[in-house]
């Protein structure tokens, strides 16, 4: 019998750049009846939205995120049962910073195809864009939310990267993005160079590359917008 396939679906990274993903990703969607879903209200729109004939009230649509993991022994079953399955995070790739990743390791324990299909990713494309180190360098993901924690989370990194001459990208919830600035430009060296990178591929894309000394002269409004910071210390 055959096995089903995971497809690592990407979605847009803006509301505005459907531009960004390939003809291939929607060919693909057509196909798949279930979903794992970060957001389903999202998925929904981003499903409608590659292909108005897509018969959303037909689809599952299962949660995946921080609060409901995935049932990965579902998941399981219809692979075998030869069914594929979709995997869409809430922005850019599936399965890098969320919990798509576990979709994956179920897939792999039963020896089903997995299919990464490409699309916008903040990560690479704000290291494209950083002019930094793009040879050696770590995501580290969310930093610590409390304050004493956060501050020693940005030393570290900084240390790391003067080490191992290494780029650091890390990232933060849209409405902490202005105090996480603040944060690291009262604890980094002055010389240690900065990259914010938001609302990539979208109508108000920012990114830029300074020291710490050159951004207090002037601080981007960062506020909701979904960024991506790297950093790179000498």
């Amino acid at each position: 019998m055959n096995i089903g396939k995971v497809y690592l679906i990407p979605t847009v990274l803006s509301a505005d750049a459907l531009y960004s993903i390939p003809p291939y990703v929607t060919e693909t969607a057509r196909k798949l009846t279930v979903f794992y879903v970060e957001n389903e209200r999202t998925a929904r729109r981003y499903l409608k939205a590659l292909d108005r004939s897509i018969n959303i009230d037909a689809l599952q649509l299962l949660p995946m995120n921080e609060n409901q993991l995935p049932d990965t022994t579902l998941a399981k079953k219809f692979l075998k049962e030869g069914k594929d399955i979709g995997v869409i995070s809430e922005a850019g790739c599936p399965a890098v910073a969320d919990p798509g990743h576990l979709i994956v390791q179920a897939a792999h324990s039963i020896d089903a195809p997995v299919i990464p299909m490409i699309g916008p990713n903040s990560m690479l494309l704000a290291l494209m864009a950083s002019g930094m180190n793009g040879q050696n360098f770590q995501f580290v993901g969310y930093l610590p939310i409390k304050p004493h924690e956060r501050i020693k989370a940005i030393k570290d990194l900084e240390l790391q990267s003067q080490k191992k001459k290494q780029t650091q990208l890390f990232i933060e919830t849209p409405y902490r993005n202005n105090q996480l600035m603040k944060d690291i430009l009262d604890n980094c060296k002055e010389y240690t160079k900065v990259c914010v990178a938001a609302d990539i591929t979208g109508p108000d894309e920012f990114i830029k590359t300074k020291t710490v000394k050159d951004w207090k002269k002037a601080l981007p409004e960062l506020h909701k917008k979904p960024a991506i910071f790297l950093l790179d210390a000498e």
